[in-house]
């Protein structure tokens, strides 16, 4: 059903005025997919229309793209895509700053703790010399995480344990909004073993001290990058600062396609949305402005690898740990991060004169208008 956008955007706002304990009938969810699925045909036709305008786009095995030089992807997104997975280690359930784009954002303060001398590892708690155990019985994943929510929080506690993975050969890197990196608890990681550390310069919004931070992570840990929501607001504050982040001597950029939950929406009231394949919800223009991003990147020749990490890398990430697990043909647990579609979200989408649908149909019998819908 080629839904056209005039009838989408009649069947949603009916949508969403009804109460939110109404449950929609066959015949009506049959039109909301078919909405979502215009919708994200639409998004999708015009990211393949920038794509072609990048000059050297790469592939990494059909799972996600990237410019730059190959040996300079992270070896960190590999072990996720091609590897056992993103394996995360949870240790620290604060942070220090509150970002609009955060999944946890308006929960920040009440996150609850892994545990007194405790780590949470594949959704167990363990203590640091636990970990030798696990090694000797369990499968060595091909990567660790250190996530949750601002590691460098008690940045202190973690070098026992990445000097254990480190010993026993397993790759790993570590998130942070770098506004509390130092030369000493850089160093402290770099002398641990840590191969490859993230700054959230989007959290900041590109600030000095942190491109700093950048800089002085590159004398310590072999591999030091960026992975950042694509957002308006760090688009326009990189290209500012450009010269003095690029002089760094980074390695890499991730740009993460922002996805949306119950928690952050709000932040985006108004803006245009898509669904990518019934999962994640993202502002349109998050993962446009990733692929102008990898235009410049490319056309500039920055030299560092630019990593195209929205939403369908997130999906072959999910498909990839699950074939790794022994998992069915098919087997994914990718899905949408709201109890139900809210419908309200995609009318600004509907309601944009610039947004077009790919191809167009009159609705058939029994979805119109007047029609009884069962």
């Amino acid at each position: 059903m080629k839904i056209s956008k005039a009838d989408a955007l009649m069947w949603f706002e009916f949508f969403a005025a009804l109460p939110e304990e109404e449950e929609l009938l066959p015949h009506q969810q049959e039109l909301v997919f078919a909405v979502l699925s215009q919708i994200e045909l639409a998004e999708q036709a015009r990211c393949d229309a920038l794509a072609r305008e990048i000059p050297h786009l790469q592939s990494l095995k059909g799972r996600t793209r990237f410019v730059g030089p190959a040996d300079r992807f992270p070896k960190g997104c590999c072990s996720c895509l091609l590897g056992t997975g993103l394996s995360a280690i949870r240790k620290t359930n604060r942070c220090n700053i509150q970002c609009r784009f955060c999944y946890n954002y308006g929960e920040l303060d009440c996150q609850p703790p892994i545990g007194e001398g405790m780590w949470e590892i594949g959704g167990n708690k363990y203590r640091e010399e636990d970990v030798d155990l696990l090694l000797s019985v369990q499968k060595k994943p091909t990567g660790v995480s250190y996530v949750y929510l601002e590691p460098f929080m008690e940045i202190e506690l973690y070098g026992g344990i990445i000097r254990r993975f480190h010993e026993a050969g397993v790759h790993q890197h570590m998130y942070t909004n770098g506004t509390l990196a130092n030369e000493d608890n850089l160093r402290m990681l770099g002398e641990a073993g840590l191969d490859e550390l993230r700054f959230n310069l989007g959290a900041s919004n590109c600030a000095d001290s942190v491109i700093d931070a950048i800089r002085t992570a590159k004398r310590f840990i072999p591999r030091v990058g960026i992975e950042t929501p694509m957002t308006p607001e760090f688009f326009d504050a990189f290209r500012r600062k450009k010269a003095a982040i690029l002089g760094t001597g980074l390695d890499f950029i991730n740009c993460a396609e922002l996805h949306l939950n119950p928690n952050n929406i709000g932040n985006y009231e108004g803006e245009p949305m898509y669904m990518a394949r019934h999962g994640y919800i993202s502002p349109i223009w998050s993962h446009e402005l990733t692929l102008h991003f990898m235009r410049m990147a490319d056309e500039e020749a920055w030299g560092i690898a630019v990593h195209d990490c929205c939403n369908m890398t997130k999906f072959a990430r999910d498909l990839n740990l699950r074939a790794h697990e022994g998992g069915w043909f098919g087997a994914s647990s990718y899905g949408c991060e709201f109890p139900r579609i809210p419908y309200e979200v995609f009318l600004p989408t509907l309601r944009d004169p610039d947004f077009r649908f790919v191809k167009e149909e009159p609705l058939p019998e029994g979805y119109r208008p007047g029609d009884i819908v069962l």
